[in-house]
């Protein structure tokens, strides 16, 4: 009999342990790779849900940003992940050049967040001002299919280039194009991220470098989502006025097998701890409530869509 009692309670004990943790939220959030701004955005947003969502685990994931993130949403393999928003509407569409092998039906959109500048770094021996000044040159564009190297693809093409009118295309993320650079064995990198991304400080304090333009007339061709901007001066180390270039919205994606609960506190606590990502990343200071669901490329996740309402914005 008192085999039989110790049995019942440790099952009860188990069951109980186990409805715990099923009761338990995960949330794994995906950024890029470790020297580019959604990174540390995502280190800042993975303790903000930690602190403030009651029973919830995070976790950062680094990677190769926009396409890889999108498909492991699609995957079940994380919450919550930061993309360009050219990658979300192709990946929606299942854009099989941009890497996606069909559409992924499971993406629900969270919010428009920040801007990503397409921003060209040159060393200023290599002569290299402008998009046209590209061609017989070396370039990094990001790693192969993520959603740099797609705008790099953009850029050019909209500037009547194509990979082939370079000398040579690497295919590297942000730390290792600016190691490159750094050695004189490359003569531009294309990065896309927010104002002051790390690597480019970086590359600015240890050579002599040139920003490169990228004219109005190449956002006008390529539209929506990409915009026409400016990088201001001062932004890197020895740029000393504002260089034009062409920038194009960051999102907050999740799928649609996130509870609806989570999904609506993932948005909540976003919007109230701006302050929080601000101190991570200057980016975050783009980030309103008022532009969160402009240009948004997929249907929200009915969570987000419940914060929107109320505060009035559908």
């Amino acid at each position: 009999m008192k085999c039989a009692a110790i049995a019942a309670i440790a099952s009860a004990s188990i069951a109980l342990s186990a409805a715990s943790t099923g009761a338990a939220e995960f949330i794994n959030v995906l950024t890029g790779g470790t020297s580019g701004v959604y990174y540390p955005l995502g280190v800042a947003l993975s303790k903000i849900y930690g602190d403030k969502i009651e029973g919830v685990r995070t976790q950062v994931q680094a990677t190769k940003a926009s396409v890889e993130n999108l498909n492991l949403l699609q995957q079940g393999r994380g919450e919550i992940a930061f993309s360009l928003g050219d990658s979300v509407k192709l990946a929606w569409e299942g854009n099989t050049d941009a890497g996606f092998k069909a559409p992924l039906d499971k993406l629900r959109g969270i919010a428009a967040i920040y801007p990503n500048y397409i921003q060209i770094m040159a060393s200023k021996e290599s002569g290299i001002k402008t998009v046209a000044d590209l061609k017989g040159k070396s370039l990094s564009v990001g790693a192969p299919k993520s959603g740099t190297e797609l705008n790099a693809r953009a850029i050019l093409a909209a500037a009547g280039m194509s990979y082939d009118d370079l000398g040579k295309t690497e295919y590297l993320p942000f730390a290792e194009s600016v190691e490159l650079m750094k050695n004189r064995q490359l003569d531009a990198t294309l990065q896309s991220a927010g104002l002051g991304v790390s690597s480019f400080k970086d590359l600015a304090t240890s050579l002599d470098v040139q920003m490169v333009a990228v004219p109005e007339e190449i956002a006008t061709k390529l539209g929506a989502p990409y915009i026409a901007a400016t990088v201001p001066a001062g932004t890197y180390q020895g740029q000393d006025s504002d260089v034009q270039t062409v920038a194009v919205v960051n999102f907050l994606v999740t799928h649609s097998e996130v509870s609806d609960e989570t999904a609506y506190q993932m948005t909540k606590q976003l919007f109230e701890n701006i302050p929080a990502l601000t101190a991570a990343h200057k980016a975050a200071e783009n980030i309103r409530i008022e532009d969160a669901l402009k240009g948004m490329p997929i249907p929200l996740h009915p969570g987000a869509e419940r914060y929107y309402k109320e505060k009035g914005l559908l």
